[in-house]
């Protein structure tokens, strides 16, 4: 059963559940993390890497498209180039899209609507691209400069919400003092902090408390996979963590970045 504690921070609502190390960290070997497990990166290197995702993704449509011509052809002569042009369609609207991605984020208006960006495509996009990019060993770091991108645009679109409509949702693995620091910020503000060790427990979190908005605390990997889930449905702003003793243990939080974000959907009591 959730258990709640009230006083001059917030109101933390706890899940209990067996706790394991996280699949995204399975194959962790004990040993340090690069920089202390602070895996900061400018937005642009997500926007290389996507690029790079992009360009392997259609060359292997290609690639497929001219090995399977000549069996189409068989069913229907014209077929083939049918399957080109819309290709070509295809990449063509695609490349667009994602140099208005670029200009949305680097330029000052918002070229794209949310369900064409924050909310619609880049998530999808900020997937694959994190696949790509573990296969190359800077999955991490790419993933970071990709909640940097998704925050960025989500930021700009200044939604307000009241304080009963923002929740707050946590790991287990926050460090003592960040913690406390986590809940006496959302206090200020009246806004409950939910603790899930787990991506369903989070949808689950969602579901029950029906938010208008969430902020989110979570390790670049449990970030770019609960975006990819949770962020079409409602709004989102995530707010990364280093790892000094490694994954699933005493992690630490911007406090500064974390009131932003709050603040940035609520106001403070007057």
């Amino acid at each position: 059963m959730p258990t709640s504690v009230r006083g001059s921070k917030a109101e933390l609502i706890h899940i209990e559940v067996d706790r394991r190390l996280g699949h995204e960290w399975d194959e962790w070997d004990g040993r340090p993390l690069p920089g202390l497990g602070d895996f900061s990166a400018p937005a642009g290197r997500f926007f290389r890497y996507a690029a790079l995702t992009m360009t392997a993704a259609m060359g292997a449509a290609c690639l497929l498209l001219f090995v399977l011509s000549p069996r189409l052809a068989a069913l229907w002569a014209p077929l083939p180039t049918a399957l080109w042009l819309g290709l070509a369609a295809f990449s063509l609207l695609s490349w667009l899209w994602f140099a208005l991605l670029i200009a949305s984020y680097y330029g000052r208006w918002l070229l794209l609507p949310e369900p064409l960006a924050e909310r619609g495509p880049f998530l999808r996009l900020m997937r694959w691209t994190s696949q790509v990019s573990r296969r190359l060993g800077v999955r991490d770091w790419v993933e970071h400069a990709a909640v940097e991108v998704y925050n960025g645009l989500a930021s700009r679109r200044g939604r307000k919400v009241g304080r009963g409509e923002l929740l707050v949702l946590i790991p287990r693995c926050l460090s003592k003092t960040t913690l406390d620091g986590v809940l006496e910020v959302a206090g200020r503000y009246e806004v409950p902090v939910f603790v899930a060790t787990r991506g369903q427990l989070a949808r689950r979190a969602i579901r029950e408390r029906r938010p208008r908005a969430v902020v989110a605390v979570a390790c670049e990997r449990d970030m770019v996979s609960g975006l990819h889930d949770v962020a079409a449905k409602v709004p989102v702003l995530g707010l990364t963590m280093r790892l000094p003793a490694g994954p699933c243990r005493d992690a630490v939080v911007d406090l500064e970045m974390f009131e932003r974000w709050v603040r940035s959907y609520v106001q403070p009591n007057a």
